[in-house]
């Protein structure tokens, strides 16, 4: 074999494109990690708050809605609802806010999922509305069905509860959002920055 065989050989072995680069794989690491993050809310001490309103919502379903009709009452038509003329916006409230002022706060604690986040906040603010709708409704009794059963402890702490819940979710999910468009800024920057470089190089 030749020597400048031997030197093509020994130079087709350092070729760059050969050579590993750990700098790119750090980078694809970091990317991978950093859109985990992305993901995820990190409530803090608003867990605590969200947690307590859970349970002050759970508790609101025992008490009175309205006249003899508790929460639960209203929340599965029983007859003590029926007696009361529960009207749809009390039952639409007591589902909205048993589902995502109940359900998907305690999922979004402890998946600490961004997204379940939302639906959360999404659907406890709904469901304030449709409170308001209901304590209204309750105020605002035919006289026919008037029988002094306005609304109950139990609607009002509910509504209140639910409004507490979406507040602090509006905190949590808007504190992740401007997190998550920070960091693409700064991903856009960089890697702006990496294209110039690359063509300096060139």
């Amino acid at each position: 074999m030749s020597s400048s065989d031997s030197g093509d050989a020994s130079g087709s072995e350092n070729l760059p494109g050969d050579a590993p680069d750990p700098m790119g794989e750090y980078q694809r690491d970091f990317d991978a990690a950093e859109k985990k993050v992305a993901g995820e809310i990190d409530p803090g001490m608003r867990a605590v708050v969200v947690a307590i309103g859970v349970l002050v919502l759970l508790l609101s379903f025992t008490l009175p809605h309205t006249g003899s009709a508790n929460g639960w009452d209203v929340l599965v038509g029983d007859q003590d609802a029926i007696a009361e003329h529960i009207k749809l916006p009390s039952r639409i409230f007591v589902w909205l806010a048993l589902v995502f002022g109940g359900v998907f706060s305690i999922l979004a604690l402890v998946t600490r999922r961004w997204v379940v986040a939302w639906i959360a906040l999404a659907g406890t603010a709904v469901s304030a509305v449709f409170g308001m709708l209901a304590i209204w409704s309750r105020q605002t009794l035919p006289v026919a069905d008037a029988s002094g059963a306005g609304p109950g402890i139990g609607l009002i702490l509910g509504w209140i509860t639910v409004m507490v819940l979406t507040f602090h979710w509006i905190k949590v999910v808007w504190s992740r959002t401007a997190m998550q468009l920070a960091a693409e800024e700064e991903r856009r920057r960089a890697a702006s920055e990496t294209d110039q470089r690359g063509d300096w190089n060139v």
